[in-house]
């Protein structure tokens, strides 16, 4: 006999009741990660983000949620978990058309190139609007079909505010339990969405490389299993999350 210790199915396959980490989606979205279980009122909702559960500011309240994504085979006839309920429209930066100004990026960004830098730089409106968070929630079909567990890292024990050098985990679809520390705080930053649709960031936190495409969605948390914060963006070398202080502000709510 081998002892293998707890086993978990695969985190792109159906799970119900369904845990944090785990595949989901809008119906019209590939898949992205079941963050946990927030309640208002005494109903309990799904947390993501915006776009995973909202298409991107495109979905309407009511439009099917599935677990797992239609990338892991979710499709509306087995896997419809939940429904859309509302969610933080993310507003995204207008680029400005201006033969001078063009030019001057094109400089701007040559330079860039050859010196190695990997920073770039784009036309855009000064007065551009900014966001704080990439969110949604959805309310189940049955609170029987999710449970308040994350995959690998157990129940929560509500939320704090994040601040530099803290370590965090974070339980994702993709990349499952990855571990970092919180590099920067009062981050700005521009996140890239679709077909060259840019929004502007501010006041987000930073850690290292903890996440690839479709973890989105993710709860990032401190070793007391603490929320620090949402998962929404990344590349090779940084993760990007939100103040799940804000996050929770914007629907009023709690941790489950």
């Amino acid at each position: 006999m081998v002892e293998t210790g707890k086993l978990w199915a695969l985190r792109t396959g159906r799970h119900r009741p369904a845990p944090g980490g785990v595949s989901i989606g809008h119906y019209s979205i590939t898949a992205g990660t079941l963050g946990c279980l927030v309640e208002k009122d005494g109903q309990v909702y799904i947390l993501s983000n915006n776009h995973v559960l909202a298409n991107s500011n495109d979905a309407n309240k009511g439009d099917a949620i599935l677990q797992p994504g239609t990338h892991d085979g979710g499709d509306l006839y087995d896997d419809w978990i939940a429904e859309l309920y509302d969610f933080v429209p993310v507003k995204f930066a207008v680029d400005v058309d201006c033969p001078v100004s063009g030019a001057i990026v094109q400089v701007l960004n040559g330079t860039a190139q050859v010196v190695g830098s990997r920073a770039r730089f784009r036309m855009a409106l000064s007065d551009e609007e900014t966001n704080l968070v990439d969110a949604a929630i959805a309310r189940p079909l049955s609170e029987g079909d999710v449970t308040a567990e994350v995959l690998e890292i157990g129940h929560l024990a509500g939320s704090i505010k994040g601040e530099l050098g803290m370590a965090v985990k974070k339980s994702g679809r993709t990349t499952g339990l990855t571990a970092g520390e919180i590099t920067q705080v009062d981050v700005t930053c521009q996140v890239q969405y679709g077909l060259g649709q840019i929004a502007i960031f501010e006041d987000q936190l930073m850690a290292g490389p903890m996440s690839e495409g479709g973890d989105s969605g993710s709860v990032v948390v401190n070793g007391d299993n603490q929320v620090v914060g949402l998962l929404f963006a990344g590349s090779p070398q940084v993760t990007i999350f939100n103040h799940i202080g804000h996050v929770l502000d914007a629907f009023g709510v709690e941790i489950v």
